[in-house]
């Protein structure tokens, strides 16, 4: 499969970009009774991992977060046009490397055990599920607060 196929112009959900379409800093920024996350604080989380996973693609061994909510940055309502741009351009950077080869090797080896065999096409099917496990949050998450489906109808495909 393509890299951009399995990160960007997804056939088997919602293509990420279309799922984020039209969301306002209200509501991206809304927390919902009962959900542990806003969408801007899941957007904010999936690009952490994007943007880490990329650096090791690219060579810079910075090392996993010590703890699992290191992960988690905060996210302000007024910080969703940062992270939905961060976001979006993570996914081109994890394209771009894929297009580059998939099945050479991240070096150095990421220090996580699971994850010390990555290749290049592990990082973007590790990626790839990762965000479509919370754009299917986000997704609900947008059935509940009355903003789904997006206003131009970019939603099918």
């Amino acid at each position: 499969m393509h890299p951009r196929e399995l990160l960007v112009d997804t056939v088997a959900h919602i293509p990420p970009p279309n799922a984020l379409e039209g969301l306002t800093l209200e509501q991206a920024g809304r927390t919902v009774p009962g959900a542990t996350h806003s969408i801007a604080e899941l957007v904010a989380h999936m690009t952490f991992w994007m943007e880490w996973f990329v650096a090791r693609c690219e060579g810079r061994a910075e090392p996993p977060p010590a703890t699992a909510e290191a992960g988690w940055p905060a996210a302000a309502p007024g910080d969703w046009p940062e992270f939905q741009g961060r976001f979006l351009a993570a996914l081109e950077r994890l394209v771009r490397v894929g297009e580059e080869g998939l099945d050479r090797a991240v070096s150095p080896p990421i220090e996580f055990p699971p994850l010390a065999h990555y290749t290049i096409g592990d990082v973007l099917a590790h990626a790839a599920t990762h965000n479509a496990h919370h754009l299917g949050q986000i997704i609900t998450l947008r059935q509940i607060i009355g903003c789904w489906p997006p206003p131009s109808g970019s939603w099918t495909w």
